[in-house]
């Protein structure tokens, strides 16, 4: 399984995704001893400050991960189970037969039934999923919303349901992991982020990654740029956004080295124990955001590359920033990449996202770097 890096491959694949339109990314790949980073374009299109590979990045979904593995060792310790119902937790926000419907393992791998509460709270995206039928206005009006977790939580499990309990496949709603947050909350007396913050990203001993405490990013970073599917030309800076919106299923920000550092303790057993980490790999399938049939464990993704067996981590996007981490089963090799724009693709007339060069480009760094 052994491929050492190439790092004049993915030099050049890196450069390659940068010429095919996103401003900036950065990159890091491990393999056994063997360390690659990689930085190219610009974090700022109008003064042409270059990003680099240090660079603090809101990772988006990844974030699950995190908070998957903090629920992982709530149950572990007994604190609650897998297979019980969310009702017995928070009845409250899941009531009456559905709360005795979903379990904590439905949420976890997203086949609770429970809908995205997004389209409820940005009105422009209302028409989701059909994507012509949305707009970017409300990224605009709620850069400095400051969501209750609650609300938001409300509007998915009042919104019409996506499936039943179970059922197959299930679809990706970022309501379910802010429900996990709230049985976090409930169960340490913190809250979801001071959980997830002292029992995963400090035990794993990550120095740049945490919950935005406001709008900015601090330390270096770059701007993140949003097309919205041509809709926003030239792309628009979100780099400065209130997380609310997503808390504790999409707001860590984090380095590449931090996203490889935690990927490869949770593979050898550091984070959680070995027999919750075969938990997290067990899929089923998944109706992703973009329409997509998946493979989803508890809050981790598998991916197959020829050659290299099978990876798992996490994608993640946020408004203007997209962010990949795997790690090969064997716990060897590892990759994490950040860019800094999003939603690229533009709409035919159907409302289907057209392929752009930039898909290409990053499939083949991503090989490269798997």
């Amino acid at each position: 399984m052994r491929k050492p890096l190439d790092r004049t491959a993915l030099d050049a694949a890196l450069a390659d995704v940068h010429h095919a339109g996103i401003p900036g990314l950065f990159a890091e790949v491990r393999d056994h001893d063997e360390v690659w980073r990689g930085a190219a374009g610009v974090a700022d299109v109008v003064t042409g400050r270059p990003v680099t590979a240090d660079m603090r990045h809101r990772v988006g979904s990844v974030t699950k991960t995190f908070t998957a593995a903090a629920v992982m060792q709530l149950a572990e310790s007994g604190g609650i189970g897998l297979d019980r119902p969310i009702g017995r937790y928070l009845p409250k926000l899941v009531p009456g037969e559905r709360g005795a419907a979903v379990t904590v393992r439905m949420l976890l791998n997203h086949t609770s039934g429970l809908a995205e509460y997004l389209p409820y709270a940005y009105p422009s995206l209302k028409g989701f999923p059909a994507l012509g039928e949305t707009g970017p206005q409300s990224l605009d009006d709620n850069r400095f919303t400051r969501f209750d977790p609650v609300e938001l939580i409300g509007m998915g499990v009042a919104a019409p349901a996506v499936g039943a309990p179970g059922g197959a496949p299930g679809v990706y709603s970022n309501t379910n992991y802010l429900l996990l947050a709230r049985l976090l909350e409930l169960m340490t007396g913190t809250t979801a982020e001071q959980c997830v913050t002292r029992n995963v990203i400090q035990r794993a001993g990550l120095r740049d990654t945490r919950f935005p405490a406001g709008a900015h990013l601090d330390g270096p970073h770059s701007l993140l740029y949003e097309a919205w599917f041509g809709m926003i030309d030239p792309p628009r800076d979100y780099s400065v956004y209130d997380m609310s919106w997503v808390g504790a299923a999409a707001a860590l920000t984090s380095t590449v080295a931090d996203l490889n550092r935690f990927l490869g303790l949770l593979f050898a057993g550091e984070i959680v124990r070995p027999q919750s980490l075969a938990q997290m790999r067990q899929t089923v399938k998944v109706v992703s955001q973009e329409g997509r049939l998946i493979d989803y464990g508890l809050g981790l993704q598998p991916m197959e590359v020829p050659g290299q067996g099978t990876f798992w981590g996490h994608g993640g996007t946020v408004w203007g920033g997209g962010t990949l981490a795997m790690i090969r089963a064997d716990g060897l090799r590892r990759l994490a990449v950040a860019v800094n724009m999003q939603r690229w693709n533009r709409l035919d007339s159907s409302g289907t996202p057209q392929p752009h060069p930039i898909d290409d480009a990053l499939t083949a760094l991503y090989l490269a770097g798997l």
